[in-house]
């Protein structure tokens, strides 16, 4: 049986992420930071609920030393932020997406690390976004050229450049990053042009990643993304 650790699964894509996988025969263990919420979904899901906050050095370590195995991990808790204007931008209004969305992903893959080494399939799934991606930034065909969400999308950036530093480290696991595309869900009011289902479709893909399978890679549910 694959067991498979989902951070911020408590609703949006973690939760249908969640609801797939198991369908699909994972051991799912719901991570959550909200205690109430996330025992609902657990519940609705028939998932096991993990109270976690990824954004907390303390919350992270307990959450691991819980767990006795571990063969996927899904880094899927992440924030928008503050959308301010780029004049409006500061390091401290920055501080609180990097730390869940950048941070939140190192916390999470370094205490879990000992127990994905003792899988005979280990597999991490960073969730992205093309907002992140240079080449799509930079055309001007490409949405993400006519936004400006300067912390969320340079920290997804960094959670690319985080996928393939760890891919190189780690060459037995498969670790990559998923951008789920533009998606309804609470992180953008709904206003997403694709289903919450069609979003995680490349997120559970990639958590079923055979161990011949890519590893260090950007995809979405077309394909590559470019960097």
């Amino acid at each position: 049986m694959t067991t498979t650790l989902i951070t911020g699964a408590n609703k949006g894509l973690g939760f249908e992420t969640a609801r797939r996988l198991i369908a699909a025969g994972h051991t799912v263990v719901l991570g959550s930071r909200d205690a109430g919420r996330g025992r609902e979904a657990a519940e609705r899901l028939g998932a096991e609920l993990l109270i976690l906050d990824v954004t907390s050095d303390e919350s992270v370590a307990a959450a691991a030393a819980s767990l006795s195995e571990l063969d996927v991990l899904v880094n899927n808790a992440g924030i928008a932020g503050d959308l301010a204007a780029p004049a409006d931008v500061t390091a401290d209004s920055m501080r609180a997406v990097y730390d869940t969305n950048v941070f939140g992903v190192v916390r999470m893959i370094h205490a879990f690390l000992p127990l994905l080494e003792k899988s005979p399939a280990p597999v991490i799934v960073n969730v992205g976004s093309g907002l992140g991606s240079m080449t799509r930034a930079t055309d001007p065909a490409a949405m993400a050229s006519t936004l400006i969400p300067v912390a969320y999308a340079s920290a997804k950036a960094a959670v690319t450049m985080l996928t393939v530093q760890y891919a190189k480290a780690y060459p037995g696991m498969r670790i990559n990053c998923a951008d789920p595309g533009y998606t309804a869900t609470d992180l953008n009011g709904h206003q997403g042009t694709q289903t919450v289902a069609e979003g995680a479709e490349i997120i559970v893909r990639m958590a079923q990643t055979a161990p011949d399978g890519p590893t260090g890679g950007f995809f979405d549910r077309h394909g590559v993304v470019p960097w």
